[in-house]
This record gives C-alpha cells, sequence and structure tokens, in this order.
C-alpha cells in the first residue's frame, strides 16, 4: 500500500491506467471501477475527519465527479491516483464546511454574550454616531447614497450600479472619494 490511502487491491499502475481509460475515452466501466474501489475509501476518510454520513456520500459523488471529468488533468509525474483523488475528495469536503459555516456555538459562551456597555461608553458611542452623521450629510448626495448602499445596506458595488444606473467604476470612484473625505472630516473632529 506505501502509506497512501486507497491503493488497496488495485495498484497505483492499475490505477493510473483506468484514469488514463477515462481521460481518453470516456470509458465507463474503467469509472466504475475507480468508483468502486475509492467510494468506500473516501467515504471512510470524510467520516474520520468528522462527516456526518450523508454528507460523507454527496462529498464523494462530488468528488468522483471531479475526477471523471477532470481525468485528464491527472499528471502521474505530480501524484499518485490514490493522493490526486483523495486531494479532490478533501478539498470539497473544505468547500462544503465553507458553504455550510456552521459551526457548534454555545449560547451560553462570555465571548457570544454582549456586553452590557456603560455610561460612558453609552455617551461615547452617541457621540461619535452624531460625528458620523455629521460628516455623511457633508458627503455629496451622489457620494452619500454608495455609502449608504455599500454599507449601511451590504450591497456589492455590482449591485450598487445596477439600482443607480450609474458604471461600475463611476460606483467605485464614488466610494473611495466619499470614503477619503469621511476620514478627513472625522479626523478633524
Amino acid at each position: 500500500m506505501g502509506g497512501v490511502p486507497g491503493e488497496g487491491e488495485l495498484g497505483s499502475a492499475a490505477l493510473e491506467g483506468l484514469v488514463a481509460r477515462v481521460a481518453a475515452a470516456r470509458d465507463r466501466a474503467a469509472f466504475g471501477l475507480l468508483f468502486d474501489h475509492f467510494a468506500p475509501r473516501l467515504k471512510s476518510f470524510l467520516m474520520r475527519q468528522g462527516t456526518a454520513p450523508a454528507t460523507a456520500e454527496e462529498l464523494v459523488q462530488e468528488a468522483l465527479l471531479t475526477v471523471w471529468r477532470r481525468a485528464a488533468s491527472f499528471d502521474p509525474a505530480k501524484a499518485t491516483v490514490s493522493t490526486w483523488v483523495f486531494t479532490i475528495a478533501r478539498n470539497k469536503r473544505i468547500d462544503w464546511l465553507r458553504r455550510e459555516r456552521r459551526p457548534e456555538l454555545d449560547p451560553n459562551d462570555p465571548l457570544l454574550v454582549p456586553e452590557q456597555p456603560g455610561a460612558e461608553r453609552s455617551l461615547g458611542a452617541s457621540q461619535e454616531a452624531a460625528l458620523v452623521r455629521r460628516a455623511l450629510a457633508s458627503l455629496p448626495p451622489e457620494q452619500a447614497e454608495v455609502i449608504r448602499l455599500a454599507y449601511f445596506e451590504d450591497k456589492v458595488h455590482t449591485t450598487i450600479a445596477a439600482e443607480t444606473g450609474t458604471p461600475l467604476g463611476t460606483v467605485k470612484s464614488r466610494l473611495r472619494l466619499a470614503l477619503q473625505r469621511l476620514s478627513g472630516l472625522l479626523k478633524e473632529d
């Protein structure tokens, strides 16, 4: 086995041959053998990483579909077939984790409990908010609008351009100019 997961009964040369057949001729029988070889190994690998069984099965399907689609990109000079396939599966899991972003949060964690502001902090925040409102009011209307859309409504630049009928470059310029002006105004106060 050579320490690489997944090279059990099929040796490295046999696996390379199967990938080559998939790449060259879209050989379904060769892909079936690759699937039968790797699917259970990938599922076990993903479950050992903490992935739920149903999700692991989905990720195995995605990984092996990538093998089917990208078989021609496999380079035996860079890695073994097993390393390549397990790397694809690992990357699919990472992508899934990023998409899901489901951290296990403890609602009683002190870091998650909002801090009760003291009177001094509350007064300071109120004064800062008044300064920002005054600075925003002093901006030209088109700059104030892009600031409002980008930072208060959390819209991306392309959406702002579409909604305002303004070219994307102009939206970016207005944001840059507005931020420079706000920075200068807030430093003065």
